[in-house]
């Protein structure tokens, strides 16, 4: 790496790396006091807690909503003819086309059912482990987007493409008997069926390829992280588990939370507190002192 190269990469980091207390910088700093935003390693069991009641109370409040069966059908219908005057409406022949192959149904069904969990809960692992500096923010911003999630259900019940049996979408749960998937009809009847809107598979499959996207060093992994919300949007169309109004729903949500974040802190989600450790790459070398400095 030549001078240019070292010079440039030092004052990217100059830059990177904001003054220790965020009143020496300009601009907005964040609602919170300087105490709650300073740098702190999180610990394990903590964040385990967190998570873990922080799930159950989502939870509980969200099978604790009224279904509201008939408000629910009517918002789902609504929803089906706004798409109409969109142009949306494609999605039901997609939801045919993946209900004629046994194998492409399953397979989304088990998708569906586990890489919701799966992807999120090892985001938030990888974050913690390796990417600790922006580990709250994050974090910020997934438990707000689902606490928003649980409020909408509450305001707004909404009925899934596949329980409306007047506009010929296909459960493909139902059809294939798929073991296990959480639309099961066994499973299903535990939790609030009519919570479609938004779409928190998105919201959540968003975040986790914005955390990759943003932390991970390698181009590939990086990409492989934005293909899950892409591949999270085939899942839930194709399945009739949600309209595509449910999905721009779940990425409205999730901008709001992030603007949330910003509001609390003062900075993106994925920017490390101003006093936390350089986890980033190793220090460029000190550029090299001229001949007649050195005799200074």
């Amino acid at each position: 790496m030549g001078p240019w190269d070292d010079m440039m990469a030092a004052m990217s980091q100059t830059l990177e790396r904001p003054s220790a207390h965020p009143e020496t910088r300009a601009g907005f700093s964040g609602l919170l006091p300087w105490r709650m935003l300073r740098w702190r390693r999180p610990v394990w069991w903590q964040e385990i807690g967190i998570i873990v009641v922080g799930y159950w109370l989502y939870t509980l409040g969200r099978n604790a909503i009224p279904e509201q069966e008939s408000i629910a059908r009517r918002h789902g219908r609504g929803i089906e003819h706004l798409q109409d005057l969109l142009h949306l409406n494609w999605e039901r022949a997609f939801n045919h086309f993946v209900a004629t192959t046994e194998w492409v149904a399953q397979a989304l069904d088990y998708y569906y059912s586990t890489m919701h969990f799966i992807m999120s809960i090892g985001v938030m692992v990888w974050l913690f482990a390796r990417r600790s500096h922006v580990y709250r923010g994050a974090r910020t911003v997934l438990v707000t987007t689902t606490l928003l999630g649980l409020l909408l259900f509450t305001l707004y019940p909404t009925a899934p493409p596949r329980l409306l049996a007047n506009f010929d979408y296909v459960d493909t749960v139902a059809k294939f008997h798929t073991w296990g998937s959480l639309a099961d009809p066994d499973i299903a009847q535990h939790s609030n069926q009519y919570a479609a809107m938004p779409s928190l598979h998105i919201a959540w499959a968003l975040w986790s390829g914005i955390a990759i996207f943003m932390c991970a060093r390698r181009t590939w992994v990086r990409i492989l992280g934005l293909a899950h919300p892409a591949a999270t949007l085939v899942v839930i169309l194709g399945t009739a588990n949600h309209f595509i109004l449910d999905a721009v729903a779940g990425a409205f949500v999730l901008a709001v939370a992030f603007g949330c974040q910003w509001i609390l802190s003062g900075h993106g989600a994925f920017v490390a507190p101003v006093d936390a450790p350089d986890f980033g790459l190793p220090d460029p070398e000190l550029p090299h002192l001229h001949h007649k400095q050195r005799q200074l």
